[in-house]
């Protein structure tokens, strides 16, 4: 299980011809020594190219490297410019190419890691990198950035994504769940679900492991879960909805307007209240802001016309549990 050098690539970044005069002669030699593109350096690499300990660390005290584990350094433009999901993502993905893992390691990336590279999104979670390994680890690798799970996993319980080996689905979900609160597993499960995790097997898997630590906080992630939930926010939404003890909505309904059908993230219908959850990717991962703004404004306009009391909340509206209840009230009557 190991990544690639050439993996970390930005086509961003290109190899000056000459040395421009705001070049320092050892950012001078890191361009001279790679490939244009190159981000991501073992201290071997380094030491290769000609860069020893002392050029490295002017490197990262100018602010061209960064040391992002030992043993592992990165273009500081490419990781700046990474959102907090690729972070995260290409710290696990760094950490199998700084400890050159392999399948004889016996190295799997699980939990949080392996949720972060099936794509599940992620709430409120740690920094570590999370592998499972069936033997007492060693040192290599297992850092202070390394959370180590001793465990011995089903054939079934491994998938490769690449060519870095992970927990599957429905395993990642369960180690979610037994080791994270309940809202951050709930969110994970809902996401799995959607991606096509098997829930009669998540069940079955709850099953064997009876007076497990964290059962119970399983057991209720796989009661409430539901695919339909699309963001962490929208899961969120939905479990303070159950928890106050409000009659529950329809999710993702089409309501048909003038103006076209519409899909609306909770509706209930004989009441003709729709519920919206705003977050900040709805306007801002798809289209310019302006038109995604003017699109959901004229979206809203066609749903009032026919009849629907529209009501919007965001991630603050979320935490303050007295003042959601009455706005709900207020817009079912």
């Amino acid at each position: 299980m190991g990544t690639s050098a050439s993996f970390f690539k930005d086509d961003a970044v290109a190899t000056p011809g000459g040395r421009p005069p705001d070049i320092s002669p050892d950012q001078a030699h890191l361009a001279a020594a790679f490939p244009a593109g190159k981000v991501a350096y073992r201290t071997a690499q380094l030491r290769e190219g000609g860069l020893g300990p002392r050029a490295v660390r002017r490197l990262v005290e100018d602010g061209t490297l960064l040391r992002l584990r030992p043993g592992c350094y990165v273009r500081s433009a490419w990781w700046n410019r990474l959102s907090d999901d690729g972070r995260r993502r290409n710290r696990v993905l760094l950490h199998g190419f700084a400890t050159l893992t392999t399948s004889a390691r016996g190295y799997v990336y699980s939990h949080t890691s392996a949720a972060s590279l099936h794509g599940l999104y992620l709430w409120h979670v740690d920094e570590l990198v999370h592998v499972t390994q069936e033997s007492k680890p060693s040192r290599a690798g297992c850092g202070k950035d390394t959370a180590v799970h001793t465990r011995a996993l089903a054939e079934g319980d491994v998938v490769e994504l690449g060519r870095t080996k992970v927990t599957s689905l429905e395993r990642t979900v369960i180690d979610c769940a037994l080791t994270l609160p309940y809202k951050q597993a709930l969110i994970i499960a809902d996401h799995a679900l959607r991606l096509g995790a098997s829930l009669p097997k998540l069940l079955a898997a709850a099953g064997r492991l009876a007076s497990h630590r964290g059962i119970r906080t399983l057991r209720r992630v796989l009661r409430f879960a539901d695919p339909r939930s699309e963001s962490p926010g929208e899961t969120l939404t939905r479990d303070l909805l159950r928890e106050l003890l409000f009659e529950m909505p329809e999710l993702q309904l089409w309501i048909t307007t003038r103006l076209g059908r519409h899909r609306v993230d909770f509706a209930w219908v004989k009441r003709r209240v729709v519920l919206e959850f705003d977050g900040k990717g709805k306007y801002f991962d798809y289209r310019p802001t302006d038109e995604a703004i003017y699109r959901e404004r004229k979206r809203e306009v066609a749903l009032i016309e026919s009849g629907w009391t529209v009501l919007r909340i965001e991630w603050r509206d979320l935490f303050d549990e007295a003042a959601f209840k009455a706005r709900v009230l207020a817009a079912l009557g």
